[in-house]
């Protein structure tokens, strides 16, 4: 089945290899590096694929904490969000996930708001349902981005 067709919407990248544990991904105009760091075997130039899904979910999360805060005139200048991740087995992943979203001074009414308007997170919605995935191997010669 051919995921992009059940989508109205979709997203894409293209990540190409660079040498030793390094990749470089091009997503629409932005170019990421990503590596492992020393003790992996890398030269650390960039962040790990692992620590990219934190920064993808603590970046999703500040977007709707500050759409929430500037929608009822609070100050976001203070705000802070720290993602932590556990490693699991069988299979290897990232098990837990931890979203703390710090912002001083406000009350506990905004707080509730806050955490609910911070759960509706694109990422934090994709991984709290599983996504579908399909992971498809071309021998064809690709075409460079």
């Amino acid at each position: 089945m051919d995921l992009a067709l059940l989508y109205k919407w979709q997203m894409e990248s293209h990540t190409r290899y660079l040498d030793g544990k390094k990749f470089e991904t091009t997503v629409g105009t932005h170019r990421i590096i990503t590596d492992q760091p020393v003790s992996g075997g890398g030269a650390d130039a960039g962040a790990s694929p692992p620590e990219l899904l934190l920064a993808s979910l603590g970046a999703c999360a500040g977007h709707y904490a500050v759409e929430y805060l500037h929608a009822r005139s609070l100050s976001a200048a203070d705000l802070e969000i720290r993602v932590s991740a556990a490693k699991g087995t069988n299979p290897a992943r990232l098990a837990t996930f931890r979203v703390e979203v710090n912002v001083p001074g406000i009350d506990e009414r905004h707080q509730q708001g806050l955490l609910r308007a911070v759960k509706t997170c694109l990422i934090h919605n994709t991984l709290i349902t599983g996504p579908a995935l399909e992971v498809v191997v071309t021998t064809a010669q690709t075409v460079s981005v």
